[in-house]
């Protein structure tokens, strides 16, 4: 059995993660898989040839790198989460799809391009935690099968964001609700705060567990973000700062997509 660690560049969040296991998960020598984000490590354990997993790294174009290659010595944890982590796990991918449909709502009502962009980071999220407890025993084809509607979806909601923000832009639209957004946001903000407080409870070293936590750190500083723009839109009585946010966030969505759409190659 041997022990080797790649350093991977561009790894910086759970789609990135998914996307590696998803790839290596074609080879059947590989026992086990350990992710760094923080880090940007992989370590693998594998009876497979080095150049093998090196070559699948490649092609998914992350700046992967071998780092060292050795004969393992410790014995291999078992990388599935166990009953609690994967407790945790759909109890933040809950509160994350219901504030999808909270977030989405309430935009639409106070016309907050902002929140409605917040909303579909939300939905992201969940296809992040649900793709990740789906893969748990199944086939590579089913994960892949899920990723691509996941990806696609995605893509498509943040598109029609992007539309409605460009009319919005050339045609003008009543002041959003700040209220609304502030509100809305700050009950986002809250939830996103229980997600991480779970997470954190957990004191598990386990990379996935790692990345939903830098998952949902970035969701924090989104919901500040929408909360900002829903000050500036009163101070300001301008709705820029709402759809300039909600570009941002619709971006990210977007970003996270491709990545994830990788998968289904």
């Amino acid at each position: 059995m041997l022990k080797t660690i790649f350093h991977v560049k561009e790894m910086d969040c759970p789609s990135e993660e998914n996307l590696i296991r998803m790839k290596l998960d074609e080879i059947p020598e590989i026992a086990g898989i350990d992710v760094d984000i923080p880090g940007r490590k992989v370590i693998i354990y594998h009876h497979a040839a080095t150049d093998t997993i090196e070559n699948s790294l490649h092609e998914l174009k992350l700046g992967s790198s071998l780092v060292s290659s050795e004969i393992a010595e410790e014995e291999i944890a078992a990388v599935n989460e166990d009953g609690k982590q994967k407790k945790i796990l759909r109890t933040v991918l809950i509160i994350n799809f219901v504030f999808f449909i909270v977030e989405i709502s309430t935009g639409l009502i106070s016309r907050s391009m902002a929140l409605v962009a917040d909303s579909l980071d939300m939905l992201a999220d969940s296809f992040v935690y649900a793709i990740s407890l789906f893969a748990v025993g199944k086939a590579v084809s089913a994960k892949k099968e899920v990723a691509r509607l996941a990806g696609y979806f995605q893509i498509l909601l943040a598109l029609i964001g992007l539309v409605e923000v460009v009319r919005r832009f050339i045609f003008g639209e009543a002041l959003p609700d700040f209220q609304f957004m502030i509100g809305i946001s700050l009950l986002a903000l809250i939830a996103n705060g229980i997600c991480l407080y779970l997470l954190l409870k957990a004191k598990s070293n386990e990379a996935h567990m790692k990345a939903s936590m830098i998952f949902t750190s970035n969701d924090i500083v989104i919901n500040l973000g929408v909360i900002a723009s829903g000050a500036l839109v009163y101070l300001l009585s301008s709705a820029l700062p709402d759809l300039i946010i909600g570009i941002v966030v619709f971006t990210i969505v977007i970003r996270g997509a491709l990545r994830i759409l990788k998968i289904a190659k």
